[in-house]
């Protein structure tokens, strides 16, 4: 799903438009980005929690040159998702698995 579907589907779910759910969701975007930027985590109960967590510093090989190369630490963002996603998530991929069923061969 990309943005353009993702508003498309929330401007149906929460029955306003279009142009409005845009201004949501690059509202909400840009709110949690500041909230990060600043530090800060932001959770929300049931979907999962966006973080920032600290990368330690590391060496690298390039693969161009075999050259072992020095990676400075750095911060990233993070997502931890909430109970109510996994469960969800499980739901949909339990059947998924349940149908592959692994066949031995006897010899």
């Amino acid at each position: 799903m990309n943005k353009s579907e993702l508003v498309k589907s929330l401007a149906e779910k929460a029955e306003i438009t279009q142009k409005d759910a845009a201004k949501a969701l690059d509202a909400m975007v840009e709110t949690i980005q500041q909230a990060l930027a600043k530090g800060d985590k932001v959770q929300i109960i049931g979907f999962g929690s966006f973080e920032v967590r600290d990368r330690k510093e590391r060496k690298v090989i390039s693969p161009a040159t075999g050259e072992e190369i020095k990676v400075p630490a750095t911060k990233v963002p993070a997502f931890k998702p909430g109970k109510s996603l996994k469960e969800a998530i499980a739901v949909k991929a339990a059947p998924k698995a349940a149908s592959k069923k692994r066949t031995s061969k006897k010899k």
